[in-house]
């Protein structure tokens, strides 16, 4: 069953304020306010993120990025589509399962990384891990939840069934995970990874999430998956 979430944001802007300078009107000002009222809809189905033939469809996932963007305020310019990195992992599951970030900086050789990921309502990142790479060393990360909830998974003691909520698609490893330690992060909480290459996994909420994400570099040659077609297909095999 469908989920809609609406948000009606108040854009006031000044259209008109006249000021005069005859000795009738001195000190007189006439200002108008006209209030714009937007409807910003976060209600998708999957069948909105595939062609006609089943192809994943990279420009309608980035529409329903920049909605939920525009439902919390997130800064959209003119440049901000083209710098939108989709992926549904191959599972023809985007609305359950897949990520959409923006690269800001990924330094390897100095060590710092910083991008914002977007989780649409009720969609899962997958789990996965970082290994050590040529020089580069494992991935060590950590996210700041900046609108929205994240349900952040990894390591520790089994708490998953408390979290109802969190239905993990049968298009990851049929339906399955292997760390179930959920740690429920809302705006303005940071949660770091517990221990450098454990695997995590996360789980947005009702209203979807935007996450920023710092680390010490990332490289995608260095991610691995726990389900192995979901592996295959980031790594291009």
């Amino acid at each position: 069953m469908k989920k809609l979430f609406l948000l009606s944001l108040a854009v006031v802007a000044l259209t008109a304020c006249n000021q005069t300078t005859s000795k009738e009107q001195a000190g007189d000002t006439a200002c108008q306010e006209k209030v714009v009222s937007e409807t910003i809809s976060l209600n998708f189905n999957n069948t909105d993120f595939y062609t006609s033939d089943g192809k994943f469809n990279e420009e309608a996932a980035k529409d329903a990025v920049i909605s939920l963007m525009k439902y919390y305020n997130y800064p959209v310019t003119d440049k901000t589509r083209e710098l939108i990195w989709v992926s549904d992992y191959g599972t023809g599951r985007y609305a359950e399962l897949g990520l959409a970030c923006i690269g800001y900086a990924n330094n390897l050789d100095d060590g710092y990384m910083l991008q914002d990921l977007f989780l649409l309502p009720n969609q899962m990142l997958p789990e996965h891990w970082h290994e050590k790479i040529n020089k580069y060393p494992a991935k060590l990360e950590g996210w700041l939840v900046r609108n929205g909830k994240s349900y952040i998974v990894g390591i520790g003691e089994d708490n998953l069934a408390g979290y109802p909520d969190i239905k993990i698609p049968l298009c990851h490893e049929n339906g399955t995970v292997t760390v179930k330690n959920v740690t429920p992060a809302g705006v303005g909480e940071f949660v770091p990874l517990k221990q450098v290459l454990t695997h995590h996994w996360q789980y947005a909420g009702k209203e979807g999430a935007i996450i920023t994400e710092v680390a010490n570099g990332h490289v995608n040659e260095a991610v691995r998956h726990l389900d192995k077609r979901i592996n295959g297909h980031f790594l291009g095999k």
